[in-house]
C-alpha cells in the first residue's frame, strides 16, 4: 500500500532548526590530531591523568577500524569536524546571565519555563562543547545530591569522579568510544548519596548550533545503595547543508537495592550522525531503566546495555523510533545476565514511512552461573507504505538451562481494514491513520511523566504534520 496521508507527510520534517549566529564556531579548528587534544585539555586546565587517558583513547581511536555491520557511515569525514566549540567563557545559574542568543535559543525551546513550573529538579544545558547553565534544587543539594557538568565534577570531586569514570565503558570499547573519551567535553555528572529519592527528575538538554560541529559530552550517574534517581535529555541542532557529529558516552552505576531510570528525546535534525554509547552496571537487588525516543538524526546507531553484575537485579529498555525520508534510525538494547535471579525486558516500537529504515539489533547474554534467570524481548515495526524498510537483529547467547527467555518480533502495515474500520466510526481518514500510530507507540509514551509524554505527542505530531488531535 501507498499512501500520500497529509498528516503522515511531514515525518522528518523539523521545528528546531534555526542557527543562531556562528561567532565561536567560525574560528574552531577542524580535523583530530594530538595537538587538538593536548589543547582541549589546557583549555579545561585537567589533572595529567586526564590528558594520559585522552592521549591513550586518541590512539585506539586510530587503530580501530569503523563499524561496518550497521548504517552507512561512508559520509562521516573526521577531518571536517570542529572537534571544540567553546560558546561562553563562563557557566551561569540564571537565565537571564546567558548571551543573548543562546538565551534566545533555549528560550524557543521551552526550557526555562519547564524549569519555573517546577517540572524539574535540576537543569542543565550544553551550547555546543559546554555547560552553559546550570542549577539545582536546594532541597536536594542539602541532601548531598551532586549534580554538576562534567568538567566542573572533575575539578570539584575529583576522587569520587575518578573512582567511578570509564568503569562502564572503556575508552577502548568501540571507535566512537574511543573518540569520545579523546576529546570529551561538557555532560552531566550526578551523585545521588545512600538512600535519596529524587523524585522529581534532572534534566540536561543539548544543542548543536556550528555546522561540521561534533559534540562528544561525557555523562556518568552513581545512584549509591536504596536510592533514586530518573534523569531526561532533549537534543536538537540547526539544520545545515553538510553533516554534524554527536558521539556521546553514558556511564552509569546502580548500587545495591538503587533504581536509576534515564530518559532520552532525541530530536536532532536530519544532518546530524547520531551514535553513542550508553550502558549501566545494575549490582544487586539494583533496577535499571532506559527509555529512548528517537525522532530526529541522519542515522542513529545506539545500543542502551544493563551489565546485571548482582543478584536479583533487572534491567528494562523501552525504545521508540521515528524514520522518514533519508533517516536510518539503528537501535535496540543489550541486556548481559551475569548472576543469578536476575531479569532483564525489552521492547521496542518502530515507525517508517517515504523510504526510510528502522532497524532493531540487540542482544541478550546470560552468562555460565546466571541460574534461574529470564529474559524477555518484544520488537513491533509499524511500516506506513510500501516504499520503507525495516529489519530485525535479534542475538541470544544462553549457557544455562534453567532459565527462561522469550522474543516476539513483529512487522505490520497499516491496512485498508484498520481505516475503515474507524471511519465506520466517524473518524476521518486522517484523524484515523493518526489514531492508529499514537496507539502503535503508546506502551512507550505512557511510561514518561505527563508533561514529557505531552511532549513526545507534540513533536510526533509535528513531524507527522497536520495530525488531528
Amino acid at each position: 500500500m501507498t499512501t500520500t496521508h497529509d498528516e503522515l507527510a511531514g515525518l522528518g520534517n523539523y521545528e528546531f532548526g534555526w542557527a543562531d549566529p556562528d561567532v565561536a564556531g567560525a574560528t574552531a579548528k577542524r580535523g583530530l590530531s594530538e595537538d587538538v587534544v593536548r589543547e582541549i585539555s589546557a583549555l579545561k586546565n585537567e589533572p595529567e591523568w586526564m590528558l594520559e587517558f585522552r592521549l591513550k583513547a586518541l590512539r585506539l581511536f586510530e587503530r580501530k577500524p569503523m563499524p561496518n555491520w550497521g548504517a552507512d557511515l561512508s559520509g562521516i569525514h573526521f577531518d571536517n569536524i570542529k572537534y571544540f566549540v567553546r560558546a561562553t567563557d563562563k557557566q551561569v545559574t540564571s537565565w537571564d546571565d546567558l548571551p543573548a542568543d543562546i538565551k534566545n535559543t533555549y528560550d524557543k525551546l521551552g526550557i526555562p519555563e519547564a524549569e519555573k513550573q517546577r517540572l524539574l529538579s535540576g537543569v542543565a544545558a550544553q551550547y555546543e562543547s559546554e555547560t552553559v547553565y546550570h542549577s539545582i534544587n536546594a532541597d536536594l543539594e542539602r541532601q548531598g545530591v551532586i549534580f554538576l557538568d562534567t568538567d566542573t565534577a572533575l575539578k570539584e570531586h575529583e576522587d569520587l569522579f575518578r573512582e567511578h569514570f570509564a568503569t562502564v565503558i572503556p575508552s577502548g570499547d568501540n571507535k566512537f568510544s574511543a573518540l569520545n573519551s579523546a576529546v570529551w567535553s561538557g555532560g552531566s555528572f550526578i551523585y545521588v548519596p545512600k538512600g535519596v529519592h529524587v523524585e522529581i527528575p534532572l534534566q540536561a538538554y543539548f544543542r548543536i548550533n556550528t555546522e561540521n560541529m561534533g559534540q562528544f559530552e561525557r555523562t556518568l550517574i552513581i545512584a549509591d545503595e536504596g536510592s533514586y534517581v530518573h534523569y531526561l535529555e532533549g537534543c536538537t541542532a540547526p539544520i545545515y547543508s553538510s553533516d554534524s557529529l554527536h558521539s556521546a558516552v553514558v556511564e552509569i552505576i546502580v548500587k545495591k537495592g538503587a533504581r536509576a531510570r534515564y530518559t532520552t528525546i532525541q530530536n536532532w535534525s536530519n544532518n546530524v550522525y547520531n551514535l553513542v554509547t550508553k550502558r549501566a552496571a545494575a549490582h544487586e537487588g539494583a533496577t535499571m531503566e532506559w527509555i529512548d525516543g528517537n525522532l530526529g538524526s541522519k542515522v542513529t546507531m545506539k545500543y542502551p546495555a544493563v551489565w546485571l553484575l548482582g543478584e536479583h537485579a533487572k534491567g528494562e529498555t523501552l525504545s521508540i523510533a521515528f524514520a522518514g525520508p533519508g533517516q536510518h534510525q539503528d537501535a535496540g538494547s543489550k541486556m548481559v545476565h551475569a548472576a543469578p535471579n536476575t531479569s532483564s525486558n525489552i521492547v521496542s516500537k518502530s515507525v517508517a514511512r517515504g523510504g526510510g529504515r528502522t532497524s532493531y539489533r540487540g542482544l541478550v547474554q546470560i552468562q555460565e552461573g546466571a541460574h534461574r534467570s529470564k529474559s524477555s524481548v518484544k520488537c513491533d515495526a509499524l511500516l506506513v507504505d510500501t516504499i520503507s524498510r525495516s529489519d530485525t537483529y535479534p542475538y541470544v547467547d544462553v549457557r544455562e538451562d534453567d532459565v527462561t527467555m522469550g522474543h516476539e518480533a513483529t512487522v505490520s502495515k497499516v491496512s485498508e481494514d484498520q481505516l475503515f474500520y474507524l471511519m465506520s466510526r466517524g473518524l476521518t481518514e486522517d484523524e484515523a491513520m493518526a489514531m492508529i500510530v499514537r496507539g502503535f507507540v503508546e506502551p512507550i509514551a505512557k511510561e514518561l511523566p505527563m508533561e514529557y509524554a505531552l511532549e513526545l505527542n507534540r513533536l510526533i505530531e509535528m513531524q507527522m504534520e497536520g495530525a488531528v488531535g
